[in-house]
């Protein structure tokens, strides 16, 4: 198996003899070695394979719609499944922000095992003081530390992008030490604002929480090994900090299975992966942004509601504002990243949909992607 790291803890086994088997759902398929399948025929995947891969433009010049893979599970069969662009279904692909979604279920394993709590202080965990202990761990989940944070991409000057000055500048040696040096703007917990510093601060976190020990392999002893996600790969930066605001690969079908881990409840074939409760936690509207003064901002970004590192399919009353994905139900949530990472999970369907892309342009319709998915899922017979 490839991995990063190759640690072997022995302290880690004193965390998993704490974990207790779970009452998984009775009746549910889950993939061994593989998925299974039962492809959906018809005129829908017709249409979805016209929506989903047909380029508009030339592909050198990187504009419309550019997809690299999609796969659609539904009942725990893998109903749906294209490639594109050279890629095919053992291509590992850059998750891009999705990676954030990852360590929200790293940190719910840490905190299940006792490593640390949703109140803790960061600096129970990490080496910083004065204003910044006044953040929490929880604050850190919602994008709600206050830190001082410009999360600019490829529109904004350099200079002015705290997240490219992080990833690839002058903070990319040690991450979250650039992000603990920018200093607080706001009250922690007072207002959210999106930021990819918080969670590599979080990460730090929970290396801190962990020790030593256990922090090396943490990624595939909680998540990537337990539900199979054999292509699964994690960078660090230079001092050992997993970049979980960006930088995990895998490929689709791998995205998949974290995916239906969430639509499991955290629960992997008879094992309670990510502790109970922490799914329905994770997917409402966190507390930073339930601050009337994040309005102003999440208007500004015109983006789904913010749970705890996913996006929510949910209406907020009192801005007027809609539904993200009207065509979808409410309880659908979602890992979002960079040129059009996705991974949707849509519980009352029992659906679970990943594409990975290079998406340079806003063209591609989401709502429009769940709906064709919803269909192929209601085509799909039991």
């Amino acid at each position: 198996m490839q991995r990063l790291v190759l640690s072997c803890c022995a302290a880690f086994s004193l965390l998993a003899a704490r974990e207790a088997d779970a009452a998984c759902p009775a009746g549910v398929t889950w993939p061994a070695a593989d998925w299974p399948e039962a492809l959906v025929k018809g005129p829908t995947v017709a249409a979805a394979d016209e929506y989903l891969f047909t380029l508009t433009g030339r592909d050198e010049d990187r504009k419309g719609i550019r997809t690299d893979g999609v796969v659609i599970v539904h009942r725990g069969r893998v109903i749906y499944e294209r490639y594109a662009r050279g890629y095919a279904r053992h291509n590992r692909h850059l998750a891009w922000s999705v990676s954030k979604s990852f360590l929200n279920a790293m940190v719910g394993v840490g905190v299940g095992r006792g490593a640390l709590t949703v109140d803790d202080s960061i600096c129970d965990h990490y080496d910083a003081d004065g204003e910044l202990c006044d953040i929490t761990v929880g604050d850190l989940l919602d994008w709600g530390s206050g830190i001082d944070w410009n999360e600019g991409y490829e529109d904004d000057p350099y200079y002015l992008s705290s997240v490219i000055a992080m990833l690839y500048g002058i903070g990319s040696g040690d991450m979250a030490a650039f992000v603990a040096a920018q200093g607080l703007a706001e009250t922690p917990g007072t207002i959210y604002r999106y930021s990819s510093g918080d969670t590599v601060l979080l990460s730090a976190v929970l290396a801190g929480a962990l020790g030593p020990g256990l922090a090396d392999d943490y990624p595939w002893e909680f998540i990537f090994d337990p539900i199979g996600m054999k292509s699964a790969m994690f960078e660090r930066d230079q001092v050992g900090t997993y970049v979980g605001s960006s930088y995990v690969y895998a490929t689709p079908r791998d995205l998949a299975r974290f995916g239906y881990l969430f639509l499991r409840d955290g629960c992997w074939d008879g094992q309670q992966i990510v502790p109970e409760g922490w799914v329905a936690a994770s997917t409402q509207p966190n507390p930073s942004f339930q601050m009337g003064k994040s309005y102003e901002h999440f208007l500004r970004d015109g983006d789904a509601v913010p749970g705890r590192h996913w996006w929510l399919n949910l209406p907020v009353p009192e801005l007027a504002h809609e539904r993200r994905w009207p065509a979808a139900p409410p309880d659908t949530y979602a890992g979002l990243g960079h040129w059009g990472q996705t991974i949707f999970v849509v519980p009352s369907a029992d659906l679970v949909l990943v594409r990975t892309a290079d998406d340079r342009e806003s063209g591609f319709d989401q709502n429009r992607y769940l709906e064709l998915a919803l269909t192929l899922a209601a085509e799909d017979s039991p």
